[in-house]
């Protein structure tokens, strides 16, 4: 199933880099950009993820709540947070389940091998829990003004 604007997003429930359990209903009343990336710590996802650090103060003033997912461990995710002084969320999808639930673990091609991993895509969601925004051709130095232009 593809997911598409004006569609309930999926709900999900999933650990923070802290062990803290975290469930989209969690954020009813309050928009959410919930952002999918394949890895913490390689480039085009750290460049996303302070991209969206460096505008959080703007995000936050539009009502957004930040929510990173891939699919590495709690310990990884800490280790991202601290490194980057990310000031948001992020979920470890370590059983691939979010990732699924929103479309975005496909099959991907890099120098002519095939594999199956995360799309860069990101979800805007409204504060009724509709996908008001889907953006797959991300940005990565500048991914908060994709969003902000909405």
């Amino acid at each position: 199933m593809e997911l598409k604007i004006g569609d309930k997003a999926p709900e999900f429930e999933a650990q923070d880099q802290s062990g803290n359990t975290v469930k989209l209903s969690d954020y009813r009343g309050k928009k959410v950009v919930l952002y999918f990336y394949p890895k913490d710590n390689t480039p085009g996802c750290t460049a996303q993820s302070c991209n969206l650090r460096d505008n959080y103060s703007a995000l936050r003033a539009q009502g957004y709540e930040v929510i990173g997912v891939s699919i590495d461990s709690e310990k990884s995710h800490q280790n991202f947070i601290s490194k980057y002084e990310l000031p948001f969320t992020l979920l470890a999808d370590t059983d691939k389940k979010i990732v699924e639930q929103y479309g975005v673990w496909q099959e991907k091609s890099m120098y002519g091998r095939k594999y199956m991993g995360t799309m860069r895509y990101t979800f805007v969601i409204d504060e009724e829990g509709t996908i008001t925004d889907i953006i797959t051709k991300v940005k990565t130095a500048d991914h908060a003004a994709q969003i902000l232009k909405k």
